[in-house]
């Protein structure tokens, strides 16, 4: 893949944000909307449909993981290190990929982007590390004009433990669990394609259609916020 297309947002690349950053790339999901098809490793321009986030997400961060319970092999061919959910909580959603990637990352943070949505900004990372370090928050999250989009979040490794308690318990949800740190909110309206994603068949075949663009039928405000 060639990374060198996306300029990073971040003022001076040296800076110590990106080298704190590990990025992960939610995949791990059952896809049951489309299917039950891997909907990382689906076509999208020639492509897997996770390229375009990698791609996007690379320049940004220190390193990147993509979190995958399905084609680990597939997925590692891309050139990142791979890892699945706990085995004692496999298929519990984003936050047990969320807990795998706190477990491996090499940095003291990571940013997690579902694996559909390939209109990262280039300055996602910067944006995110500025809003929790004016707030001096725990961590950060995406909003739009909806509301908070949780699985767009910048988290710190430290919070492990706690999560791994939290998925113990039986519980579920990232924004439920996100909200007990009361996060830094990070605006992302003017950039409206970040939370495009594709949920069905026809919604890929909708973004295919007007790829490199992201079709006005996938930006609506009303779209529901991002909680699998």
């Amino acid at each position: 893949m060639d990374d060198s297309a996306i300029a990073t947002g971040w003022p001076d690349p040296a800076v110590p944000g990106m080298a704190a950053i590990t990025g992960v790339l939610l995949a791990g999901g059952r896809a049951e909307r489309m299917g039950g098809q891997d909907k990382g490793l689906l076509p999208l321009a020639g492509e897997p449909l996770i390229v375009q986030g990698l791609r996007r997400l690379r320049p940004q961060v220190a390193e990147l993981l993509i979190s995958a319970n399905r084609h680990p092999d597939r997925y590692g061919a891309l050139g990142y290190r791979v890892i699945g959910d706990p085995p004692d909580c496999r298929f519990r959603g984003p936050l047990a990929g969320i807990l795998a990637a706190m477990g491996a990352a090499r940095t003291p943070w990571i940013l997690t982007a579902p694996c559909d949505s390939p209109f990262l900004p280039p300055d996602y990372a910067a944006r995110m590390w500025t809003a929790r370090t004016r707030y001096g928050a725990t961590l950060s999250v995406a909003r739009n004009a909806v509301g908070w989009q949780p699985v767009f979040a910048l988290l710190p490794v430290t919070l492990h433990e706690d999560l791994r308690h939290w998925l113990a318990q039986g519980h579920g949800g990232v924004g439920r669990w996100l909200q007990h740190y009361q996060p830094a909110p990070v605006d992302f309206t003017d950039w409206p394609a970040l939370f495009c994603n594709v949920n069905t068949p026809a919604e890929l075949a909708r973004l295919e259609a007007a790829f490199p663009h992201p079709p006005d039928s996938l930006l609506s405000d009303e779209r529901s916020p991002r909680d699998e």
